[in-house]
């Protein structure tokens, strides 16, 4: 909670560029994930993770709530670098399409997601996730509600 009780101080393009620095500690579902956020700009926000044997499913392969809850991570912070300080958001929806199995033999993936719309009430956002060799392995769309906490609307 010490992170979160930065989240509206700051703008969210600050607020996740301190993040990525090491100025705030990440997340704790991205420490428990195994997530790094390596690039944030404007609209933009990247993951990386490098899943392990820990993250499989029954049938052998990383389980698809890995993929999609790194997918809602780099959409979410995508919109978030779009926002003012006192403005936040929270997932409305996600849509993860999944391409390609996924082992630990797959190394290092990246999620690069991308505002598609800002919006004062709803905001969308892709992203695509990729192996090292630049292999689409998912995509996926996200709508997010924008909520102005300097106020009681959910207008920016």
């Amino acid at each position: 909670m010490v992170t979160a009780s930065f989240a509206t101080s700051l703008s969210g393009l600050d607020f996740l560029s301190a993040i990525r620095d090491g100025g705030f500690p990440p997340a704790p579902m991205a420490r428990l994930m195994g997530f790094s956020l390596v690039r944030v700009d404007y609209g933009l926000a990247v993951f990386e993770c490098a899943p392990d044997e820990s993250a499989y499913n029954p049938i052998g392969v990383v389980h698809g709530g890995l993929v999609c809850t790194l997918c809602d991570s780099a959409a979410g912070c995508a919109v978030q670098s779009t926002l003012d300080a006192g403005v936040a958001y929270t997932s409305i929806d996600i849509n993860v399409t999944y391409l390609r199995p996924i082992t630990k033999d797959s190394g290092l993936i990246r999620a690069t997601g991308r505002t598609t719309k800002p919006g004062r009430r709803v905001a969308y956002a892709t992203v695509e996730v990729s192996d090292e060799s630049g292999t689409l392995l998912a995509h996926a769309t996200s709508s997010c509600l924008v909520m102005d906490k300097r106020s009681s609307t959910s207008t920016a």
